[in-house]
């Protein structure tokens, strides 16, 4: 399951730094596009715009043919649980199992899945089988940003945002996270957007829209032959 992205005419204003500057964009069902870009190019601004997290001043941003920019309340609370977030900040709980921060999104709610046995599936898929009563702080980063991969799918969201998921690690551990996100994306059919300033995170995507001053600069689409020789270049 997956859903196509739209944003017209989005500006959001941060005080004096205009964070997106009348942006426009389409991303079809099923895409994994990359956002690169500067410190302050607007990357994460427009996914947290994408998922809600915050509102434009300006524009209107729809996913799935809906418009989400202007619902009330608790429409914004049900497209907000309608999306995977992955940080780059891993934001689990210490205190709770690994199983446990897996399952935080859906305690509240009823689903029509057992959240446990989910949880279980989802914590094996990413290579963490046999540690649902670990704690984080017996992990390492890249073992940390796997559990956090496992929690933003445990709702089985349409739409995964991953904002510099591999920000906080070193290259080799980084691309196995790359790798895991494209092939949970694959898996499980969702949209993937991705804010990197890492160029192989972004040469894995099926698309890449360069970003700088709040602007889009630039919107490359990754031919299958580009991706092969990458990976081999990366193998050499």
């Amino acid at each position: 399951m997956s859903v196509e992205v739209s944003v017209r005419g989005v500006s959001r204003v941060h005080g004096p730094t205009r964070a997106l500057d009348e942006v426009d964009l389409d991303i079809k069902a099923g895409q994994a596009v990359a956002f690169m870009g500067p410190s302050g190019a607007g990357k994460s601004t427009l996914l947290h715009l994408v998922g809600v997290m915050d509102l434009p001043d300006q524009g209107e941003i729809h996913v799935g043919g809906r418009r989400v920019d202007d619902l009330g309340r608790r429409g914004l609370d049900r497209h907000r649980r309608a999306v995977g977030f992955v940080f780059q900040r891993f934001h689990l709980l210490p205190a709770l199992s690994l199983l446990d921060n897996v399952l935080v999104p859906v305690l509240p709610r009823r689903v029509a899945f057992d959240r446990r046995a989910r949880a279980r599936e989802l914590l094996a898929a990413v290579g963490l089988a046999g540690r649902e009563r670990a704690l984080p702080g017996e992990l390492s980063g890249g073992q940390l940003q796997r559990v956090a991969i496992a929690r933003a799918l445990i709702a089985h969201p349409p739409l995964l945002l991953a904002d510099e998921p591999t920000g906080n690690l070193d290259s080799v551990t980084g691309q196995e996270i790359v790798d895991l996100l494209l092939s949970v994306r694959e898996e499980y059919g969702m949209t993937m957007l991705v804010a990197t300033h890492n160029p192989e995170v972004a040469a894995a995507c099926d698309r890449v829209v360069r970003m700088r001053d709040g602007r889009i600069v630039g919107d490359d689409r990754v031919t299958p032959a580009e991706g092969v020789l990458d990976r081999i270049g990366r193998l050499g």
